[in-house]
C-alpha cells in the first residue's frame, strides 16, 4: 500500500490541544478554527474532528465526502444526529472526558462561593440533576466530603428503577444546593424555567456547567433575588451572552469547567482512537497525550474529616476559580479567546 497515494483529508479544529502531527503520517490534515470551518473545506474530505463549535447539519456536510465526524466532547447536540444517520455517516463523542474536570470545578466553586458568603455547608442536600459521566463523579465526592445527596435521573431511573433516586419537584424542594448535570436535548431545553426556579428553597445554590441552553435566562434573572450564590458556566448564546445576567451571578466563567489537562488529553485521545479505528490506523488504536510537565499530573487531596476552611483552602489551592471568573468579567467580548487560550488546569481526585 502506498500510503501517500491512499491518504484520506481530514479537517481538524485547531483549538483540539495535543492533536498537531498525530495524524499527518496517516492522512492529509488541515486545521481550522471551528467556527470557520465550511462545506468548501469538506467537499474532498473523509473526516471531521470537532469541538462543540461547529455545527453539523446538512447546510455543512450535503455533498461532501465525509463519512466520519469525532468530537473530542462529551456533548453532541452541536451535531445533527437524524441528518448524519441518513447520510451514513458515523459520529463519536469523548463520552466522559472532563467529568473530572467539571467535578473539580463544581466543588471549587462551591467551596469558594460559600467562603465568600459565609455559608455553612456542613450536612447540606446535594442535588444533582443529571447522573451520568459528570453526575457521578461529582455524587461520589459530595458523599465523601458528607453531602447528602439527592439524584434525579429518569432516564437512568427508568432503566435502573427508583432506588437512589428522587423526584425533580423533591429535589428542588429539598436541596441547599442544586447543580445541572444533564445533556441538551428536547426534554432538557430550558428545563430551568420559572416553574423550576419556583420550587427552589430560598438561598438555594444553583449551579449549571451542562449547557446554557437548559436554562431560560429570563427566569433564572427573575428568581436571583430568592436564590443564594449562581454559578454559571455554561450560557445560551455562547459567546454573545446575556451581559446582564454575568453581571447578577456570583461565579461567572467562559465554559471551561471541562478544561482540566486531563480532560483534553481524553478528550483528544477519544477522537483520535475512534478515527484511528474507524479508518484502520493501527499504530493509533491506544494513542494517548503525553504529559508533558510532572507538575501537571492529576494530585489526590486528602480531604476526609477535614473542616469546611481547611476544604476551601485545599480546593482554591488546587484550582483557584476566582481568577476565571476574574479573568472573564475583565473582557466577557474575549470569550472565545479566553476557552481557546486557556491554560489547563491538572485535576485533583478525592477518593
Amino acid at each position: 500500500m502506498n500510503m501517500e497515494e491512499n491518504k484520506i483529508k481530514v479537517v481538524v479544529d485547531d483549538a483540539i490541544p495535543f492533536i498537531s502531527g498525530v495524524l499527518e503520517p496517516y492522512a492529509e490534515v488541515v486545521y481550522k478554527g471551528g467556527r470557520d470551518i465550511c462545506r468548501e473545506d469538506l467537499l474532498d474530505a473523509s473526516a471531521l474532528v470537532i469541538r462543540t463549535r461547529t455545527k453539523c447539519d446538512a447546510s455543512l456536510l450535503d455533498g461532501t465526502a465525509v463519512k466520519f465526524i469525532a468530537t473530542a466532547t462529551i456533548g453532541t447536540d452541536h451535531i445533527d444526529h437524524e441528518y448524519c444517520d441518513k447520510a451514513g455517516i458515523v459520529v463519536r463523542n469523548a463520552a466522559g472526558c472532563n467529568a473530572g474536570g467539571v467535578m473539580n470545578y463544581v466543588f471549587s466553586a462551591l467551596y469558594g462561593v460559600a467562603s465568600r458568603k459565609a455559608i455553612r455547608l456542613d450536612g447540606s442536600k446535594l442535588g444533582i440533576v443529571g447522573v451520568g459521566n459528570v453526575g457521578k463523579r461529582v455524587d461520589m465526592v459530595a458523599g465523601y466530603l458528607g453531602f447528602k445527596v439527592l439524584k434525579n435521573d429518569p432516564p437512568r431511573m427508568a432503566v435502573e428503577g427508583p432506588e437512589g433516586f428522587c423526584p425533580l419537584d423533591y429535589l428542588l424542594q429539598n436541596a441547599q444546593v442544586v447543580t445541572m448535570h444533564v445533556p441538551l436535548d428536547k426534554t432538557t431545553f430550558r428545563m430551568c424555567d420559572d416553574a423550576f426556579f419556583d420550587k427552589m428553597k430560598p438561598g438555594t445554590i444553583f449551579i449549571n456547567a451542562s449547557r446554557g441552553e437548559v436554562v431560560d435566562d429570563a427566569a433564572l434573572k427573575r428568581a436571583i433575588p430568592k436564590l443564594g450564590p449562581v454559578i454559571i458556566d455554561t450560557w445560551n448564546n455562547e459567546p454573545d451572552i446575556d451581559r446582564e445576567l454575568l453581571d447578577m451571578v456570583d461565579i461567572a466563567t467562559p465554559h471551561i469547567a471541562g478544561y482540566s489537562y486531563q480532560g483534553k488529553q481524553n478528550g483528544t485521545a477519544a477522537a483520535v482512537r475512534s478515527l484511528a479505528r474507524f479508518f484502520g490506523f493501527s499504530d493509533l488504536y491506544e494513542f494517548f497525550p503525553k504529559t508533558e510537565l510532572p507538575s501537571l499530573e492529576a494530585v489526590k487531596l486528602d480531604l476526609k474529616g477535614k473542616r469546611q476552611g481547611e476544604i476551601t483552602s485545599a480546593l482554591q489551592y488546587n484550582y483557584p476559580i476566582f481568577t476565571d471568573d476574574f479573568m472573564f468579567r475583565m473582557d466577557p467580548g474575549a470569550f472565545e479567546s479566553l476557552r481557546s487560550h486557556y491554560q489547563y488546569r491538572r485535576e485533583f481526585y478525592v477518593y
